[in-house]
């Protein structure tokens, strides 16, 4: 059974590529499109995708405020940002705002279909030339913190609100999901930070990333 997925970027000649190379595969049927992320609700109700393949930057409604729509919406569909990877911190936003994979739009068909049916089972999927580069942003802001050589281990707790908080997850939407109350959830969040040696949540998401903590 092929996967049925949602194309979204406002360039057209990028959707015919991407397009007419998922074409060539038996395991991937490209169901809609939308030009701009205002349009991606309509689509999803019009063709009901698997799999959204988002672009980062649109003109109108770009991806991280497309993923922050779905996210209002209540929408579970996963995403994978097809990105030319022009910003470190705008793509660990997509991290943050829910995105399940990233991919550079470069990739080869093989890469791409492996990708969308990753996500599609639910899976994470980071391709490595961008975990590269995030680790490279982590370079640049390390004057403002030191992360430790070593973490102190994270308890499966920690772990599991950890990887909500990537996911973007506020606290008490991590209090909802682990059944927690909110006060407990700020006292892992609290743990986690120390743990890693950091101060705020975007540093804590690319130590994490850093250190193969997250994957």
């Amino acid at each position: 059974m092929t996967i049925k997925v949602l194309l979204v970027d406002d360039q057209m000649l990028v959707r015919e590529g991407i397009k007419g190379l998922l074409n060539l595969s038996d395991k991937v049927n490209v169901v809609g499109e939308a030009s701009d992320g205002s349009q991606v609700i309509e689509a999803i109700n019009r063709c009901a995708p698997k799999v959204i393949l988002l672009d980062l930057s649109m003109p109108k409604v770009d991806g991280i405020e497309t993923l922050e729509l779905l996210k209002n919406q209540q929408v579970t569909i996963p995403v994978i940002i097809l990105t030319t990877f022009d910003d470190n911190e705008f793509i660990l936003k997509g991290i943050q705002a829910g995105a399940m994979g990233y991919l550079l739009k470069d990739v080869s068909l093989d890469t791409l279909v492996s990708g969308i049916e990753t996500v599609s089972s639910g899976k994470r999927l980071v391709q490595p030339a961008i975990t590269e580069r995030l680790l490279q942003g982590l370079e640049s802001i390390k004057s403002e913190f030191s992360a430790p050589s070593t973490i102190e281990t994270l308890s499966p707790k920690e772990l599991e609100v950890l990887g909500l908080m990537a996911s973007g997850c506020s606290n008490k939407e991590i209090s909802e999901a682990l059944h927690k109350s909110e006060g407990t959830i700020k006292n892992h969040v609290s743990n986690l930070l120390s743990k890693l040696g950091v101060r705020d949540r975007t540093r804590a998401v690319l130590v994490a990333i850093e250190k193969g903590i997250l994957k």
